[in-house]
Order: structure tokens, then sequence, then C-alpha cells
């Protein structure tokens, strides 16, 4: 394994850089000529455009042009593409309207992008921009997806009557109404998932280059391999050869920097139009207005349990709010990317759930950390802790009578999904023994004691990472022994030049220093699906680990000739080429330099040492795992003080533990957030975004924050070579389930059994208030 290899915690080796300011993001680039581009967005909700003026504006010193949505029709640019698309019930087709990248009719949404300025500098766009004239005639809008279900509602796409979308179904209605007709306890619920504004520490951006015939896209992504092919076929019809993205450092992804947006296709076809490069950086109020959001979700939902708390069955309404317009992902994220996952860790006999995703006056909505899990996992660790409160039942003893054993696996769910591995009651003892679990009561007693109500919860996850697409790694060894990674994923920060080497590290015995990552240059990897899901170190650590066996293999032929031995004589092992039964050997390096010299090479051998591998996953993956969050409340403020987090969490094989803490502390922060914090909200009347700014829109802190507590249950994984589950995601998951349960654990003696996210100060204490007979003062 070696002092770096697999299991290590290893120090990232691209930290250096960043932390010392040599990072390379898009802000850092220039290029000789370049322009700047700055949109003219609509201040309305839904208006239709009659006219847009804007010969004032483009007689303005410093202004290349003003464009509309009418210049791109004339070039007959494509839209934006829908990748995935969800079928409703009876077999009915998901209504997806034409997005284009500037509409020309109507603006849908506050901040819909309807021209745009391109000048020698910001500042001259800027003052450009204001004297663009556009005439609007309003509309009337709706916010909320309830609301724009009923009769009557602003109607927003004509081909989407009742602005409705698709409505989705899975599983057996009949088998679950059955269940629910036999059953000894039945629990209802109601909730909310609140909106999320993303707010990537870097924002999104730009910079169109067109040269020769080819243009050239640099853009801070999470795999440019993807937004060229929708470049090319959708937007531009050109072949890919014409199209380079190029993807330098990146300031968080979070799954909003997966998908084309707009400004990406106008720099672009600016930077034709104009034969020069266009650069547009987004501002921080621009990401609140045109970055994809997330989340949003109403549902009702019902557990069937019997007289011993064993799950029978599970049905769920829910109303998705998809925005203005279908984002990439769109209706695949409320629908099949949360509801195939959500029997969880548990034995669920059946279930039917039922989707209706709903177009609104509101930014489009799509992946954002977790994908649909989060929700699926709020619904079904609320109804499981409210039937435990209901049935007189410890919350942790009605987990476990219904978590699926180890002596199961592999375990198919009642969504058809096949688990190959987990030991989830291991996970819930192993959480216990380290959080002094027993002393719980005493710590509540002293709580009260200083007027202050105490609260424990927890919440079981499992999530499935990895969609089924192939990825293709290559490793070009150099006569010094250095290794360069050629692979089509995408760092966002999740250290990826660090894993990558210690798989190296592990499988060709080189150092962690010898190893260099080329990613995020079309030209120079040769295909990709990019980083989304928690797919790389399954995906690509998989395609590098058979890259890395197919450069074992040659170096072992080449060894073997240079030693005058059969191949098959040859092992190799902690970096070494011996011969069986014998102590002589080369080392990699040896052997690499050999691999570079003609004269020791067999005859039909060419110079070099290089190998491409394509890895297919076969299966999802499954990370598990379980977290306990107590906080304490004021009830005479509302404010809820995070005391305690523990986790313990079943990532398979763990590569780099250091590096999977990082990631699991920041998906809990934004789990948190998303309970205690964040609310992206839209006046019902007009469509105005009311959290528009930092300002308005409360993001956690790190003084938010306690302490956590993580331990690793360690069940490889039995899909894939490297044993893994991948970590991304998780934290996010399940952290608002387990804040709320415990938010709702402190106030239960109050009879408050819910409280809706984000469960800010006010919200808890006007749920107090109503609670003690106080609603009417």
């Amino acid at each position: 394994m070696g002092q770096f290899g697999i299991g290590q915690s290893v120090r990232r080796v691209e930290d250096r850089r960043f932390l010392t300011g040599h990072g390379r993001y898009l802000e850092d680039m220039r290029l000789e000529g370049e322009a700047v581009a700055v949109f003219v967005r609509s201040p309305h909700a839904h208006a239709v455009i009659r006219a847009i003026d804007a010969k004032a504006a483009a007689a303005m010193p410093g202004v290349l042009g003003v464009f509309t949505g009418a210049d791109l029709e004339a070039d007959r640019l494509g839209g934006l593409p829908v990748i995935m698309t969800v079928q409703g019930k009876g077999g009915a087709e998901q209504v997806t309207p034409r997005h284009p990248a500037m509409p020309t009719g109507r603006a849908r949404h506050v901040g819909d992008p309807v021209a745009v300025v391109i000048a020698e500098s910001r500042e001259r766009a800027e003052e450009a921009v204001d004297a663009v004239m556009v005439d609007y005639a309003p509309l009337g809008a709706v916010v909320d997806p309830e609301a724009a279900l009923r009769p009557g509602a602003p109607q927003i796409w004509p081909e989407a009557p009742n602005n409705l979308s698709v409505h989705w179904e899975i599983g057996d209605a009949r088998a679950v109404e059955a269940a629910f007709a036999d059953a000894a306890h039945v629990t209802r619920i109601e909730l909310g998932n609140n909106r999320i504004v993303v707010n990537a520490i870097e924002t999104r951006g730009a910079i169109g280059a067109y040269e020769k015939g080819r243009f050239t896209l640099y853009t801070p992504s999470q795999g440019g391999h993807k937004l060229r092919e929708k470049l090319t076929h959708d937007v531009f019809g050109i072949p890919e050869a014409d199209m380079r993205v190029v993807t330098p450092d990146v300031g968080g992804g979070f799954g909003m920097k997966i998908y084309l947006y707009p400004e990406q296709i106008v720099v672009l076809w600016a930077a034709r139009r104009l034969g020069r490069p266009v650069r547009w950086i987004g501002e921080r109020a621009e990401a609140f207005l045109s970055d994809a959001q997330a989340r949003e979700q109403r549902s009702t939902a019902r557990l069937a349990l019997d007289s011993d708390g064993r799950f029978l069955a599970l049905r769920c309404d829910t109303i998705a709010n998809l925005g203005a317009y279908m984002s990439m992902y769109g209706a695949h994220i409320p629908t099949m990317a949360g509801h195939l996952i959500m029997p969880s860790v548990y034995r669920l006999p059946v279930l039917y759930s039922e989707v209706r995703c709903v177009f609104t006056n509101t930014v489009p909505v799509d992946a954002y950390r977790g994908a649909g899990k989060p929700e699926t996992n709020f619904i079904v660790e609320r109804l499981i802790d409210t039937a435990a409160r209901e049935m007189g039942l410890r919350t942790e003893e009605l987990r476990r009578r219904n978590f699926v054993p180890p002596s199961a696996m592999p375990f198919t769910t009642a969504t058809k999904m096949v688990v190959d591995s987990g030991a989830f009651g291991d996970n819930l003892d192993r959480l216990m023994r380290t959080t002094d679990w027993s002393g719980f009561d005493a710590r509540r007693k002293a709580a009260a004691a200083r007027g202050a109500l105490r609260g424990r919860g927890i919440a079981a996850y499992m999530e499935d990472t990895v969609q089924r697409s192939d990825e293709t790694a290559t490793l070009e060894v150099d006569p010094m022994g250095l290794v360069t990674i050629f692979v089509g994923t995408q760092s966002n920060g999740q250290g990826h030049e660090t894993a990558y080497a210690q798989i190296l590290a592990d499988r060709l015995g080189v150092g962690i220093d010898q190893v260099r990552l080329v990613q995020g240059d079309t030209d120079l990897v040769s295909a990709g699906n990019g980083t989304g899901a928690s797919r790389s170190l399954h995906a690509g650590g998989g395609a590098i680990v058979h890259a890395a066996e197919k450069i074992v293999e040659r170096g072992r032929r080449i060894a073997a000739h240079i030693v005058e031995a059969a191949a098959a004589d040859v092992s190799f092992a902690d970096g070494r080429y011996t011969i069986t039964g014998t102590d002589r050997s080369l080392s990699f390096q040896d052997v690499a330099k050999a691999a570079h010299t003609p004269g020791k090479l067999p005859r039909d051998r060419e110079p070099g040492l290089k190998d491409t591998a394509v890895y297919q996953p076969s299966n999802q993956t499954f990370p598990n795992g379980v977290h306990l969050c107590e906080v304490e409340i004021d009830p005479e403020t509302g404010l809820v003080s995070l005391d305690r987090y523990a986790v313990v969490d079943d990532f398979g094989v763990v590569l780099n533990p250091m590096i999977v803490e990082g990631q699991v502390h920041g998906g809990v922060a934004q789990g948190i957030g998303q309970a205690l914090h964040e609310g992206c909200l839209y006046d019902n009347e007009s469509g105005q975004l009311l959290t528009g700014s930092l300002m308005d829109y409360q993001m956690p802190r790190a003084a938010d924050m306690p302490s956590f507590r993580i331990a690793f249950n360690e069940v490889p994984c039995r899909t894939n070579p490297l044993g893994v589950k991948g970590c991304g995601e998780a934290g996010a998951i399940v952290a608002p389930s387990a804040v709320i349960n415990a938010i709702v654990d402190a106030l239960a003696p109050l009879g408050i059994w819910h409280i809706e996210m984000p469960a800010t100060p006010e919200r808890v204490w006007r749920a107090i208030q109503s609670a003690r007979g106080g609603a009417a003062r």
C-alpha cells in the first residue's frame, strides 16, 4: 500500500497552489482583444416583450454591439438542451418547451436575459445597458407550484395546460392501498422542502473565442465534454471537432455548474459575430437571478405499519417546482433521481409515489448536492420519527426493526434497485457507542434548568451514486517514471489530484509527487462524462485502475525482455518487477526509462509507455449511514443552537480519510444551512425575488457549526475495483432530516410535532407561542 496509497490521510497536493494564490480561475484569464458582455435582464416575472430599442445604446462610446434573441434566431441557433426526460402516467410525454438563450416574445422570470451589450469594457457595457429600452407588457405571474396548478392561474406555456409538465408515478398503487387497509397504524404528514440558492464562491462565467472556424469556450464547469456535445449538436449544429471547451480551476460547483446556460451560448455566438473574444463574469446579484436553483417541493406522505412497528407500505404525493424553463435534468431530479432511492435502508415491501412537475415564473430548478435525494430522505425520516412518537416507540428502535440486514444482501428494493452491501444496524450501534447516548437525559435536564429546550434527532440515509456512464482515463509515463493522468472527470474542489495520485501510488508504486493530472480541456482529454452524483472516484478511479493494469502489463513485457525471462515469470509489486523465485528485479522507473529507449525494447514495440482504459460501471454504489444531531432552543427567542453533530458513514473503502472528512463537513454544513437558515422566497403577487442578495438570504457561517464527530464503517462495495461508494453528497442528503428531527424532539413536550425548513428563530418562536396559547398575542 505504501505511505501515500489507498487508506492514508494524505494532505491534498493541490492545496499549496490554492493557498499561495497560484490557482487559475476564469477571472485570472485574459485573452488578447477580448470584449465584455453585460446582459439586459427582465425586471418582470412574466411579460410580453413588445419591442427592444437599442439604437441609443449601440451608439454609445466603446459599444461594439447590442444583440437580442432575434439576432440569435436569425442565425438559427438551437435552444438550451434537456438531457433527461421522464414519462408520465399512462405513457404521457413530458412537456418540454423550447428554451432559447434569449427569449424573443416573452420573459418568464425576473432575470430572464432579453438582450446583451458587448463593449470594450465592463463599465462601458453597464452604461449602455441602462440605455437599452425594452417595451414590456406585464402579465400575471405565479411562483407557487400549488397555485400554478389551480384553474385560472397565469398560463406560462401554451403547450403545458395548467402549467403541468408531467404527472409521474412509481410503484404499485393497488398493493400499497391493500397494505394500508391491513395496517395497524398509519402515519400521515404534510411537509415542504425549501428552495435553495447555490451560492458557489466563484460565480459563473464564460469567455467565448472564435478563430479559423473553431470555437473555444473557457468556463468553470463540472465537465467540458458534455458541454461541447450539447453546444455542437443542440445549439450550433457543427461537428464536435469545431468546439473546444476549457475549464480552469473551479471555485465550487455542487451540481449547478454541470449545465449549459444562456450566457455560454451568447458569448460564443458574439465572438463569432464580432471576430474577437467575449467575456462575461456573473455578479453575485446575477447568480441569484440566473443560476439554477434547487429543491422546492410540497409533499403529503403516509406510512403504514403493523402492530410491531414493521413497515408495510409508503404512499407519497409531491408537487415539484421546475421554474420557468425545463433545465438540463429538470423533471428527472424530483422524480427518478429522488424516488428510486426512497426506500432507503429499510425493508419496505411496497411503495407508490406520484409527482406533479410544475412550471412557475421563477428561476429554473435543477440538481444541487444530493439531487432529489435530500427531498425524499426528509419525507421518509420525518415519517419514521412521527410514527415512532405516535406508537410510543423510541425512534432508534423503530429504525432498527426495519433495517435491511447484511444477510439479505444483495437486496432488491421496492423500486427495483439492487443494493450490493451495507451494515445499517452496525452504523447505528457505532453511532450510539460514540456519542454518550445514555447521557442525553442528563443533558436535557441540565438544559431545562437553564431554561432551554434540548432535543436529539437521528436520521439514516442511503443514496445511489454514479450514473451508469463510462469514464475514460489515459496514463502516460515519461522516461523518469513521472505519470500523467488524462481523465474526463472535473475537480470542483474535491481533491482529485491527490486521490487519483494515491490510486497510482497504490497500483504503480510511484510517489504522489510523481503524478500529474490533466483535466478540463477537451483538446487534451479524449472523452469524459464529468463530475456529478459522486461518480468521480468510482468511474474515474475505475478507469485509472484499469489503465494502470494495462501499464503494468506493458511494463512486465518490457522487463521480461530486458532480463531475458518469460513475461509469465515476472511479477509486479510495490513498484518493482521481479523474476519469480529470484532476487533479480527492476524498478518501475527502470522500466519506464527502457520503454523510451528503442534498443531495449522488443522489435515489435513502439517506444513509450502509455495506455487508455474505459470503465463502465456495472451498477450504482450505495453510500449509507446514520447522523445524530443535538440542539438546544431558547424558548424566548426561538434561537436553535447546534450542540453536537455525529456521523457514522459507510462509503465503502475510504481512499483518503482526511479528504472524505472534508467532504462530509461540507455536505453537513450545506444541509444545516437548508435546515436552519436558507430560504429563497418570491413575492406571490409580483413574482419578484425577495431574497436577492446575501443581505436577505442567510448562509450558514462557521459560528453556526458545532464540532463534527465523524466515523466510518467501511463495508466494501462489491461492484467496482476500488470498493468505494462515493461521499460527496451524503451530508447534504441527511443533515436536514437529523436537524429537524432534533428540533422537533426538543419541542415535542409542547405538543409540536413538525417544523418547516428553514427553522429560523422566528418560525420556531411562533410555533412555541402558538403551542403555549399565545397565538393571539
